[in-house]
């Protein structure tokens, strides 16, 4: 399966090792580490119990920018409600979405820090946000657990489906591409005067989400950023 794991700022280096087990269960062996706390580390492998390759091949990046700057789906696992609506998908369906869109490019499931989960900055990343749902009344799952059932999930579908891109598809436009024009977005709109910097309130997370739920591919990137070069106060002076 052409799907990366990514834990954001982990501060327990033992969860590390139980999400690493997680994966190798179901057959996942792609592990992006942004900014741990405590990594390499004996607790790690000690909770990883024969999953000791994937910790070894794991890779350790400073940003989330380095972790998903080549993939083109991004599902960012969060319980907490936001004041913006994200689209959401509940684990299966999830699941089913990014294999489908593996087959374009890379993808990936985001996992926050334990106690404070991701933000509304990390989910500006994401496509969807990923809800598991959970006893209303005692609704924490450990880091690993959350892992597991995701990963479950993807094996379970992973083996019912048959997932092709078609021929002729353009690929989908990277995060890093997309992070170009979103900074080029917000540039022209506040050189133009849309856009006030000392009040922008909710105006390029609310771009965000739009895009985010149209999917542009490579050439639609291209063409919008050449449409804002066009438009650009700026380049006119």
């Amino acid at each position: 399966m052409n799907i990366r794991i990514i834990l954001l700022g982990t501060s327990h280096p033992g969860n590390i090792g139980a999400v690493a087990r997680a994966m190798k269960n179901m057959g996942l062996y792609e592990l992006v580490l942004v900014d741990p706390w405590y990594f390499p580390h004996a607790d790690a492998t000690a909770r990883a119990s024969g999953a000791d390759d994937i910790l070894e091949s794991a890779r350790v990046v400073a940003t989330l920018d380095e972790a998903l700057a080549d993939c083109v789906y991004v599902a960012g696992a969060s319980a907490r409600s936001r004041s913006i609506d994200w689209p959401s998908l509940p684990p299966r369906e999830c699941a089913a979405r990014l294999l489908k869109e593996s087959a374009k490019g890379k993808v990936a499931v985001l996992f926050g820090p334990e106690k404070s989960g991701l933000t509304n900055e990390h989910l500006d990343r994401c496509n969807t946000l990923l809800t598991i749902p959970t006893n209303p009344e005692f609704g924490s799952l450990n880091l690993a657990m959350a892992v597991q059932v995701m990963t479950y999930e993807l094996r379970v579908t992973a083996g019912t489906e048959i997932i092709a891109a078609p021929e002729d598809a353009v690929p989908l436009a990277t995060g890093e591409e997309l992070d170009y024009f979103y900074k080029h977005l917000e540039q022209v709109l506040t050189d133009s005067g849309f856009l006030k910097p000392h009040n922008p309130r909710q105006l390029m997370r609310r771009l965000r989400r739009f895009f985010a739920r149209a999917e542009p591919d490579k050439n639609e990137i291209n063409i919008l950023r050449g449409i804002l070069t066009a438009l650009d106060p700026g380049k006119k002076q």
